[in-house]
Protein backbone atom coordinates (compact mmCIF):
# COMPACT_ATOMS: atom_id res chain seq x y z
CA UNK A 1 0.00 0.00 0.00
CA UNK A 2 0.71 3.69 -0.72
CA UNK A 3 1.77 5.16 2.67
CA UNK A 4 1.52 8.48 1.15
CA UNK A 5 -1.19 9.82 -0.89
CA UNK A 6 -3.38 12.30 -2.23
CA UNK A 7 -7.21 11.80 -2.68
CA UNK A 8 -8.85 14.56 -4.20
CA UNK A 9 -12.83 16.17 -3.06
CA UNK A 10 -14.54 18.21 -5.86
CA UNK A 11 -11.36 18.37 -7.81
CA UNK A 12 -9.25 19.59 -4.64
CA UNK A 13 -6.03 17.71 -3.51
CA UNK A 14 -5.92 16.83 0.35
CA UNK A 15 -2.96 14.66 1.61
CA UNK A 16 -2.82 11.88 3.54
CA UNK A 17 -0.40 9.67 5.18
CA UNK A 18 -1.08 6.26 6.96
CA UNK A 19 -0.25 6.18 10.61
CA UNK A 20 -1.50 3.60 13.20
CA UNK A 21 -3.17 1.62 11.29
CA UNK A 22 -5.57 4.48 9.77
CA UNK A 23 -5.48 7.49 7.19
CA UNK A 24 -4.86 10.38 8.58
CA UNK A 25 -5.62 13.88 6.59
CA UNK A 26 -3.79 17.40 6.35
CA UNK A 27 -6.16 19.53 8.48
CA UNK A 28 -4.74 22.95 6.03
CA UNK A 29 -5.54 20.92 2.89
CA UNK A 30 -8.96 20.24 4.31
CA UNK A 31 -9.45 23.60 5.88
CA UNK A 32 -8.51 25.06 2.15
CA UNK A 33 -11.43 22.79 0.45
CA UNK A 34 -13.99 23.76 2.74
CA UNK A 35 -13.07 27.80 3.16
CA UNK A 36 -11.23 28.31 -0.30
CA UNK A 37 -9.47 30.60 1.58
CA UNK A 38 -6.28 31.58 0.66
CA UNK A 39 -4.33 31.29 3.78
CA UNK A 40 -5.41 28.16 5.17
CA UNK A 41 -3.16 27.75 7.94
CA UNK A 42 -3.59 31.30 9.35
CA UNK A 43 -7.55 29.89 9.35
CA UNK A 44 -6.47 26.85 11.49
CA UNK A 45 -4.30 29.12 13.59
CA UNK A 46 -7.54 31.42 14.11
CA UNK A 47 -9.92 28.90 14.81
CA UNK A 48 -7.84 26.89 17.40
CA UNK A 49 -7.36 30.00 18.69
CA UNK A 50 -11.42 30.71 18.48
CA UNK A 51 -12.20 26.90 19.87
CA UNK A 52 -9.68 27.66 22.89
CA UNK A 53 -11.78 30.69 24.33
CA UNK A 54 -14.48 28.73 24.33
CA UNK A 55 -12.77 25.72 25.88
CA UNK A 56 -11.88 23.21 23.24
CA UNK A 57 -8.71 22.16 22.29
CA UNK A 58 -8.99 21.13 18.69
CA UNK A 59 -5.19 20.61 18.17
CA UNK A 60 -5.78 17.99 20.55
CA UNK A 61 -7.47 15.92 17.76
CA UNK A 62 -4.48 15.79 15.40
CA UNK A 63 -1.13 14.79 15.37
CA UNK A 64 2.12 16.58 13.85
CA UNK A 65 3.35 13.55 10.47
CA UNK A 66 5.72 14.65 7.88
CA UNK A 67 3.84 15.20 4.91
CA UNK A 68 5.36 16.40 1.24
CA UNK A 69 4.97 20.42 1.06
CA UNK A 70 4.38 22.18 -3.07
CA UNK A 71 8.13 23.10 -2.83
CA UNK A 72 8.80 18.61 -2.54
CA UNK A 73 10.25 18.69 0.83
CA UNK A 74 8.63 16.59 3.90
CA UNK A 75 7.42 18.78 6.48
CA UNK A 76 5.35 18.51 9.87
CA UNK A 77 2.14 19.49 9.56
CA UNK A 78 -1.41 19.21 11.53
CA UNK A 79 -2.96 16.05 10.68
CA UNK A 80 -6.40 14.26 11.70
CA UNK A 81 -7.96 11.15 11.38
CA UNK A 82 -11.36 10.91 10.02
CA UNK A 83 -13.36 10.59 13.59
CA UNK A 84 -10.82 13.92 14.45
CA UNK A 85 -11.84 15.06 11.64
CA UNK A 86 -15.30 15.56 11.92
CA UNK A 87 -14.92 16.86 14.87
CA UNK A 88 -12.65 19.92 13.43
CA UNK A 89 -15.49 20.53 10.59
CA UNK A 90 -17.97 21.22 13.10
CA UNK A 91 -16.53 24.14 13.65
CA UNK A 92 -16.33 25.55 10.37
CA UNK A 93 -18.96 27.53 8.80
CA UNK A 94 -19.00 26.00 5.39
CA UNK A 95 -21.71 24.72 2.62
CA UNK A 96 -19.49 22.07 1.53
CA UNK A 97 -19.32 20.65 5.14
CA UNK A 98 -21.83 17.61 4.58
CA UNK A 99 -21.14 16.64 1.03
CA UNK A 100 -17.39 16.35 2.59
CA UNK A 101 -18.25 14.28 5.59
CA UNK A 102 -20.13 11.96 3.41
CA UNK A 103 -17.05 11.97 1.16
CA UNK A 104 -14.81 11.36 3.97
CA UNK A 105 -16.78 8.46 5.65
CA UNK A 106 -16.84 6.79 2.01
CA UNK A 107 -13.21 7.29 1.96
CA UNK A 108 -12.62 5.65 4.83
CA UNK A 109 -15.53 3.07 4.67
CA UNK A 110 -13.67 1.73 1.43
CA UNK A 111 -9.99 1.46 2.88
CA UNK A 112 -11.81 -0.78 5.56
CA UNK A 113 -13.09 -2.62 2.66
CA UNK A 114 -10.10 -3.00 1.19
CA UNK A 115 -8.07 -4.45 4.48
CA UNK A 116 -10.67 -6.73 4.55
CA UNK A 117 -10.75 -7.96 0.79
CA UNK A 118 -7.36 -6.35 -1.04
CA UNK A 119 -8.94 -7.70 -4.24
CA UNK A 120 -11.16 -4.28 -3.75
CA UNK A 121 -8.45 -1.81 -4.33
CA UNK A 122 -7.32 -3.70 -7.05
CA UNK A 123 -10.81 -3.73 -8.94
CA UNK A 124 -11.55 0.19 -7.76
CA UNK A 125 -7.94 0.59 -9.31
CA UNK A 126 -9.10 -0.52 -12.28
CA UNK A 127 -12.44 0.95 -12.69
CA UNK A 128 -10.76 4.49 -12.03
CA UNK A 129 -8.13 3.64 -15.26
CA UNK A 130 -11.00 2.52 -17.79
CA UNK A 131 -12.48 5.99 -16.40
CA UNK A 132 -9.68 7.82 -17.65
CA UNK A 133 -9.49 6.04 -20.88
CA UNK A 134 -7.02 3.07 -20.74
CA UNK A 135 -7.28 -0.21 -22.24
CA UNK A 136 -7.43 -3.14 -20.35
CA UNK A 137 -4.21 -4.66 -21.38
CA UNK A 138 -2.35 -1.32 -20.57
CA UNK A 139 -4.08 -1.48 -17.33
CA UNK A 140 -3.24 -5.08 -16.48
CA UNK A 141 0.48 -4.07 -17.60
CA UNK A 142 0.25 -1.44 -15.09
CA UNK A 143 -1.17 -3.25 -12.15
CA UNK A 144 1.37 -5.86 -12.30
CA UNK A 145 3.97 -3.43 -12.64
CA UNK A 146 2.81 -1.58 -9.13
CA UNK A 147 2.89 -5.05 -7.45
CA UNK A 148 6.67 -5.46 -8.73
CA UNK A 149 7.75 -2.12 -7.58
CA UNK A 150 6.01 -2.95 -4.30
CA UNK A 151 7.81 -6.44 -3.90
CA UNK A 152 11.55 -4.42 -4.64
CA UNK A 153 10.29 -1.45 -2.03
CA UNK A 154 9.70 -4.28 0.42
CA UNK A 155 12.81 -5.81 0.22
CA UNK A 156 14.52 -2.62 0.24
CA UNK A 157 12.82 -1.92 3.53
CA UNK A 158 13.70 -5.20 5.60
CA UNK A 159 17.51 -4.31 4.15
CA UNK A 160 18.08 -1.15 6.55
CA UNK A 161 17.22 1.33 3.13
CA UNK A 162 15.62 4.67 4.57
CA UNK A 163 12.73 5.32 2.47
CA UNK A 164 11.71 8.40 0.85
CA UNK A 165 14.90 10.21 -0.53
CA UNK A 166 16.93 7.09 -0.37
CA UNK A 167 14.10 4.94 -2.41
CA UNK A 168 14.29 7.75 -4.44
CA UNK A 169 18.05 7.26 -5.56
CA UNK A 170 17.48 3.51 -6.18
CA UNK A 171 14.80 4.30 -8.60
CA UNK A 172 16.43 6.61 -10.57
CA UNK A 173 19.63 4.32 -10.64
CA UNK A 174 17.27 1.49 -12.32
CA UNK A 175 15.41 4.12 -14.12
CA UNK A 176 18.90 5.53 -15.56
CA UNK A 177 20.48 1.57 -16.47
CA UNK A 178 17.28 0.91 -17.71
CA UNK A 179 16.25 3.44 -20.23
CA UNK A 180 19.26 6.34 -20.01
CA UNK A 181 17.41 8.54 -17.90
CA UNK A 182 16.38 9.26 -14.28
CA UNK A 183 12.24 9.86 -13.60
CA UNK A 184 12.72 13.29 -13.56
CA UNK A 185 14.49 13.45 -16.71
CA UNK A 186 11.65 11.09 -18.32
CA UNK A 187 9.43 13.44 -17.33
CA UNK A 188 10.88 16.14 -19.01
CA UNK A 189 11.12 13.98 -21.63
CA UNK A 190 7.36 13.40 -21.81
CA UNK A 191 6.55 17.05 -21.04
CA UNK A 192 5.53 16.13 -17.99
CA UNK A 193 4.85 17.98 -14.18
CA UNK A 194 3.24 16.52 -11.56
CA UNK A 195 1.62 13.96 -13.36
CA UNK A 196 2.56 10.26 -12.56
CA UNK A 197 4.95 9.17 -14.89
CA UNK A 198 4.05 5.87 -15.28
CA UNK A 199 0.72 6.70 -16.01
CA UNK A 200 2.18 8.12 -19.51
CA UNK A 201 4.21 5.09 -20.73
CA UNK A 202 2.87 2.64 -23.07
CA UNK A 203 3.09 -0.87 -23.38
CA UNK A 204 6.75 -1.46 -23.53
CA UNK A 205 8.08 1.08 -21.76
CA UNK A 206 6.06 -0.40 -19.02
CA UNK A 207 7.71 -3.42 -19.49
CA UNK A 208 11.20 -2.81 -19.13
CA UNK A 209 10.50 -0.63 -16.47
CA UNK A 210 8.96 -4.00 -14.39
CA UNK A 211 11.92 -5.73 -15.76
CA UNK A 212 14.89 -3.39 -14.25
CA UNK A 213 12.35 -3.48 -11.04
CA UNK A 214 12.02 -7.50 -10.91
CA UNK A 215 16.03 -8.27 -11.45
CA UNK A 216 17.01 -5.62 -8.98
CA UNK A 217 14.89 -6.96 -6.57
CA UNK A 218 15.88 -11.07 -7.68
CA UNK A 219 19.69 -9.60 -7.29
CA UNK A 220 19.12 -8.31 -3.98
CA UNK A 221 17.90 -11.75 -2.88
CA UNK A 222 20.86 -13.34 -4.04
CA UNK A 223 23.12 -11.37 -2.54
CA UNK A 224 21.25 -11.14 0.35
CA UNK A 225 22.30 -7.23 0.08
CA UNK A 226 21.90 -4.90 3.05
CA UNK A 227 21.91 -1.40 3.30
CA UNK A 228 21.84 1.73 0.52
CA UNK A 229 25.24 0.66 -0.65
CA UNK A 230 24.45 -2.99 -1.40
CA UNK A 231 21.26 -2.22 -2.66
CA UNK A 232 22.15 0.33 -5.11
CA UNK A 233 24.82 -2.01 -6.57
CA UNK A 234 21.77 -4.92 -6.73
CA UNK A 235 19.86 -1.68 -8.56
CA UNK A 236 22.53 -0.59 -10.92
CA UNK A 237 22.21 -4.23 -12.28
CA UNK A 238 19.21 -5.05 -11.92
CA UNK A 239 18.78 -1.74 -14.46
CA UNK A 240 21.79 -2.79 -16.55
CA UNK A 241 19.84 -6.33 -17.83
CA UNK A 242 16.97 -4.15 -18.79
CA UNK A 243 18.89 -1.88 -20.77
CA UNK A 244 20.85 -4.06 -22.38
CA UNK A 245 17.53 -6.02 -23.27
CA UNK A 246 15.94 -2.54 -24.12
CA UNK A 247 18.90 -1.85 -27.06
CA UNK A 248 18.34 -4.91 -28.14
CA UNK A 249 14.66 -4.72 -28.86
CA UNK A 250 15.51 -1.17 -30.45
CA UNK A 251 18.04 -3.13 -32.44
CA UNK A 252 14.92 -5.53 -33.44
CA UNK A 253 11.92 -2.99 -34.18
CA UNK A 254 14.16 -0.51 -35.86
CA UNK A 255 12.58 2.62 -33.31
CA UNK A 256 13.38 3.69 -29.54
CA UNK A 257 11.60 2.17 -26.78
CA UNK A 258 11.18 5.60 -24.69
CA UNK A 259 9.18 8.13 -26.95
CA UNK A 260 7.58 11.54 -26.03
CA UNK A 261 4.00 11.21 -26.13
CA UNK A 262 2.02 10.89 -23.08
CA UNK A 263 -1.84 10.56 -22.35
CA UNK A 264 -2.44 14.11 -21.06
CA UNK A 265 -4.19 14.98 -23.81
CA UNK A 266 -5.29 11.68 -26.06
CA UNK A 267 -6.12 9.03 -23.62
CA UNK A 268 -4.58 5.74 -23.64
CA UNK A 269 -7.06 3.83 -25.48
CA UNK A 270 -7.83 6.04 -27.93
CA UNK A 271 -3.85 6.84 -29.24
CA UNK A 272 -3.32 3.19 -29.41
CA UNK A 273 -6.33 3.03 -32.11
CA UNK A 274 -4.57 5.93 -34.02
CA UNK A 275 -1.51 4.36 -34.65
Amino acid sequence: MDKRKLVVFQDKKIRRIWHDEEWYFSVVDVIQVLTDSNNPRNYWSMLKTREQEEGIELSTNCVQLKMQAPDGKLRETDCANTKSLFRIIQSIPSKKAEPFKKWLAQVGYERVEEIQDPELAQKRMKELYRAKGYSDDWIEKRVRGIAIRDELTDEWKNRDVQEEREFAILTAEISKETFGMTPKEYKEFKGLKRENLRDHMNDLELIFSMLGERVSTEITRNNDAQGFNECEDAAKQGGSVAGRARKDAEKQIGKPISTKENYKEIPEKKRKKLK
